[in-house]
């Protein structure tokens, strides 16, 4: 599985305001780094476009590399370990802006930012 494609997951049952069931989702670990764990850092999607009233969400417009049918928001808020058995069959892969965009709400939840020197920061709360 490589970083930035879209598989059908089953998250499980519901559990507060987690995300559950049957949805898409997009691999966000790097694939080097998935072939030594037995799970998948994922983020789900969710066709409630009412969702991106939160932080750390991205609208996804469907398009034939992603394979989504219907306009999708990625809730990286919700950034979860799914078990790799229930990872099942490959929707399709983002643009590069499209993980561009998830790897900035990723920063913004963590308020990670760029240094002068390319690097990242942290800041304290």
């Amino acid at each position: 599985m490589k970083q930035g494609e879209i598989y059908w997951v089953e998250l499980g049952e519901a559990r507060g305001h987690q995300q559950a069931g049957r949805r898409p989702a997009i691999v966000l670990q790097e694939e080097s780094i998935g072939q030594r764990l037995p799970t998948v850092l994922m983020v789900p999607l969710t066709t409630q476009l009412d969702a991106l009233r939160f932080p750390g969400t991205v609208l996804l417009e469907p398009s034939e590399q992603n394979g989504l049918r219907r306009v999708s928001v990625a809730l990286v808020f919700q950034l979860t370990a799914v078990d790799d058995r229930f990872i099942q069959e490959r929707i399709g892969m983002l643009s590069q802006e499209e993980l561009a965009a998830i790897f900035q709400a990723l920063d913004e939840l963590l308020a990670r930012q760029p240094d002068q020197v390319g690097g990242i920061h942290y800041e304290s709360p």
